[in-house]
């Protein structure tokens, strides 16, 4: 393994038309010697946080906030029944998976009933499914040119409307991903 791609964001070259990552932001969550697994955070589904909440099989007396109009993306192609939320709070729910100091992954359903109750993170991205690679699978792709790496930035993730985070985040490093060619030059 070289560089720990941990907290960086992956973003698709526009010639990798896997429909899973075709266009895609794709924040890495954990990369090691046994592959990485991260959650794609630009490609929104047909179904919002709220509506999520409620098909929660608990006992919610309580009335939902309606503004977690927020929508649900497709985190990746692995267990796409299973939730993730991405956010920032530095509290912890009953499975909370510290990525850095600023910035975790939770699984478990009590942050989606905090989110309903609007006492959960400021900023979340709710995902279902996930993105994973194998040992050194995302390494040779990344030699394959299927993937510009970007420092993470919150901002992108979290203030930068979802059709526009592809854009802004390979703006990050100078670069019009609109203009880059799928050719390979060879001198």
């Amino acid at each position: 393994m070289s560089e720990n791609l941990t907290k960086h964001l992956l973003v698709a070259m526009p010639a990798l038309h896997d429909p899973n990552f075709s266009r895609s932001v794709t924040l890495i969550c954990e990369h090691n010697q046994h592959g990485a697994m991260g959650i794609v955070v630009n490609q929104p589904i047909v179904l919002c946080v709220e509506e999520l909440i409620s098909y929660l099989d608990v006992d919610m007396d309580e009335q939902l906030f309606s503004t977690q109009r927020e929508p649900v993306y497709a985190g990746g192609p692995v267990h796409t029944n299973r939730g993730f939320v991405l956010h920032d709070s530095d509290r912890h729910w009953k499975s909370t998976y510290t990525i850095d100091e600023d910035l975790k992954l939770t699984t478990s359903e009590d942050i989606l009933l905090d989110i309903g109750r609007g006492t959960g993170p400021d900023n979340t991205i709710v995902a279902l499914g996930y993105a994973g690679w194998g040992p050194g699978q995302l390494e040779q792709e990344l030699a394959d040119n299927a993937w510009l790496t970007v420092p993470y930035q919150a901002k992108i993730i979290f203030n930068t409307p979802a059709e526009k985070r592809w854009q802004s985040a390979a703006s990050r490093l100078g670069i019009d991903v609109h203009l880059i060619s799928n050719e390979a030059g060879h001198a």
